[in-house]
Order: C-alpha cells, then sequence, then structure tokens
C-alpha cells in the first residue's frame, strides 16, 4: 500500500511540474509564470517572494524593519487598528480605520487579549500608554514603531496607505525577509511591479555593516506552491 502511494505520489509530481527545474533560476517573469501555473489550490492564493540575505540577524545594527507601499497592494484586505486621542478619531474612522480608541481600546485589549487586526498605526503620544499591552501586541508583530512608520503624527494618513496596499516587513531570526506580493490572480505585469518596488525597497534598506553579498537568493511561490528560484536583480 505504501509503495503505491509513494508511486502515485512521484506520478502526480511529475504532471504538475513537467516543466519546472528545482535547480534552474528563472528570470522574474519565469518565475511569475511558473508560479501562477503551478498554484492548484481553490483560492486564490496569494503570491509571495522570500529573500535570503548576508545579515547577521542576531546583531541590532543589521536589523531590518521598514514598510513599502506596492503599487497594486497584496490583494488581501487588512483590518486596521488606530491608537489615537479622541480629536483624532473621527478622521482614521474616515480613513478606514476597523477599531478605534485610545485608553477605552487598551482597556478592552488587556482584558480580552483580542486583538482582531493585522496593523496597528498609533500617534507617538499614545506609546507611553501602549505599554500595558505592549506584551500582547509584541508577540504577535502588531507593536507600532516609527520604523514601519505605524507610529506616526498623522495616523489617518497611514491607515489609508495600508488600506491601499502599504506593508510592513523585517527579517526573521535567520536573516531571510518573507512578503506576499499580490493574488495569483492578478495580471503578471501587477505582480512584476510590485515585485520590482519591493526590491528596491529592501536595496535601499542595505545595512551599513552588512559584509559580503547583500542579497544572496530569492525564490517566489503561490500559497502552498513550490519554490522558484530567480535571478537576483543588479
Amino acid at each position: 500500500m505504501k509503495k503505491e502511494k509513494n508511486s502515485s505520489k512521484k506520478k502526480e509530481e511529475k504532471t504538475i511540474t513537467p516543466e519546472f527545474d528545482k535547480q534552474k533560476i528563472y528570470s522574474l517573469e519565469e518565475g511569475i509564470e511558473l508560479t501562477k501555473k503551478l498554484s492548484k489550490t481553490k483560492f486564490d492564493a496569494s503570491v509571495e517572494a522570500h529573500f535570503r540575505l548576508g545579515i547577521d540577524a542576531k546583531k541590532g545594527d543589521q536589523q531590518i524593519r521598514t514598510a513599502v507601499s506596492l503599487p497594486h497592494g497584496t490583494g488581501k484586505t487588512i483590518k486596521v487598528a488606530a491608537f489615537v486621542s479622541p480629536e483624532k478619531e473621527k478622521e482614521v474612522k474616515a480613513a478606514g480605520a476597523d477599531f478605534v480608541g485610545s485608553e477605552d481600546l487598551i482597556a478592552k485589549i488587556k482584558k480580552t487579549e483580542k486583538t482582531d487586526f493585522q496593523v496597528a498605526v498609533a500617534e507617538p503620544a499614545m506609546m507611553r500608554n501602549l505599554s500595558q499591552i505592549a506584551k500582547i501586541l509584541g508577540t504577535r508583530g502588531l507593536m507600532p514603531s516609527p520604523k514601519n512608520e505605524t507610529v506616526t503624527p498623522n495616523p489617518a494618513k497611514a491607515v489609508e496607505e495600508l488600506k491601499k496596499g502599504k506593508i510592513s516587513f523585517k527579517n526573521d531570526d535567520t536573516g531571510n525577509i518573507h512578503v506576499i506580493t499580490g493574488k495569483v490572480s492578478f495580471d503578471d505585469k501587477k505582480l512584476i511591479e510590485n515585485f520590482t518596488v519591493l526590491i528596491d525597497t529592501i536595496k535601499k534598506v542595505k545595512p551599513n555593516k552588512a559584509k559580503g553579498i547583500y542579497i544572496k537568493n530569492i525564490s517566489i511561490s503561490s500559497s502552498m506552491g513550490p519554490g522558484i528560484k530567480i535571478v537576483v536583480p543588479k
């Protein structure tokens, strides 16, 4: 029975990826075409970009944490929480914030420990109050930060940009970056333009202390799809 399963799996792999070579490095255009072709999910899968960087992730001066506005967004609808003073509540709601408040919102999160949002924005004056729920937000990657422009004196603008497709990202413990750049349903041109803006941003934030090759390799994939190596742009 086990042999039959293995045989079936091998046949399936051959029929799914006859034109895909795991060892080959493709152009961005070829990689996107393959990523879409190899996506077999019934839902509209995300397209992900994965970067292996030549940084020492253990050193604070080589950490990468930034934000970028993708021209065509990610195709995902995100919920935004805005921690603002009462006089700013109306404008952040108009900008599209899903959860708005100050001490009341902080108290609610402290009591329930529920965070039904993907990004949090805060005015600088609110950061001291957010220390009450810093552990809850921090462990979930939701703590606002000036580095990714989610701590700002203009929270309404930040919320509007996030709703339009601005994303925040940082390196993981191994020095890699993983970013969603769109959906399989996007046309190739939109995915290429999103990726180009992303790679330019990563180049701009190269730490001064990073030595050797900065971007070692790049791969792209769809949700649950295979990683496809692509050429690192010069």
